[in-house]
């Protein structure tokens, strides 16, 4: 570590302020900065810590249904008041281990957008909308690619609006170690039609599956997919599995997830 100084803001607009000065950057659970500051791959001069900030946490329902989630609350706090919603509770209840979800928040991974994580299928696959300091987000236009997002700097993420779905389920093969996805599901029905959002397995990171989409909006079965295969090509290649492998696993991990909604 090196030194730097740090603010606590209670406010949103004292935390924009602050983040406003030079080589200043948002502190969020800190299970991504705190890391990559240990091992000097970032080197802020001050650090604006958000988990002080009460407006930015707790769980709510809005007056057309939609599930409000603070940017601020953590993991352990989406798993436990989430019920409204339990495909998402769900997913929140097996990120990392206690430690990361008592303090990793869901704004904070948002911003990170790992393209392993598991928010990000789970706000692509709801059609979500991110509430940031400054604008309204949709989820199809919030994810730009590998840590990669449409914020802009001194933006936050104050809250996330998911609607919530007649039916859902994510599923998660993770890795063992980390817990992250080596390819996550995420699969919500709606009135409309069905979104099936993928995380872990693309070089670009989170994306929405259309063919599984457009099978599914005609028959919410796990045999609708029979068939339906992706391309090895641009995912992920590691120690951990081929893209081939990963590939493969996307549609195991889909049709897994659409008989779990049932």
């Amino acid at each position: 570590m090196y030194a730097f100084d740090i603010e606590r803001p209670a406010t949103i607009a004292d935390a924009i302020a602050a983040l406003g000065t030079e080589e200043a950057q948002a502190l969020g659970g800190g299970q991504t900065l705190i890391p990559t500051l240990k091992q000097r791959l970032a080197a802020p001069a001050k650090l604006v810590c958000l988990s002080a900030i009460k407006e930015m946490q707790g769980i709510c329902t809005a007056d057309d249904g939609a599930l409000c989630i603070g940017g601020g609350t953590t993991h352990a706090e989406v798993a436990a008041g989430a019920g409204a919603y339990p495909a998402l509770a769900g997913l929140a209840g097996h990120i990392g281990d206690p430690a990361v979800r008592n303090r990793g928040t869901i704004g904070g991974s948002l911003a990170n957008n790992d393209p392993s994580a598991c928010y990000p299928a789970a706000v692509l696959g709801s059609g979500a909308t991110v509430i940031t300091s400054n604008r309204s987000i949709a989820a199809d236009d919030y994810f730009q690619g590998m840590f990669t997002t449409a914020l802009e700097d001194g933006e936050i993420i104050t809250e996330v609006r998911f609607p919530v779905p007649e039916k859902a389920s994510y599923q998660k093969f993770e890795q063992p170690a980390s817990r992250f996805a080596l390819v996550g599901v995420f699969v919500a029905k709606y009135a409309g039609g069905v979104r099936v959002a993928v995380t872990g397995a693309s070089e670009e990171g989170v994306f929405r599956w259309a063919e599984a989409e457009a099978a599914l909006s005609g028959n919410f079965a796990a045999e609708a997919l029979e068939g339906l295969t992706l391309s090895g090509d641009g995912m992920i290649s590691d120690l951990h599995g081929s893209g081939a492998y990963r590939a493969h696993l996307v549609g195991v991990m889909t049709r897994r997830a659409v008989a779990a909604a049932h």
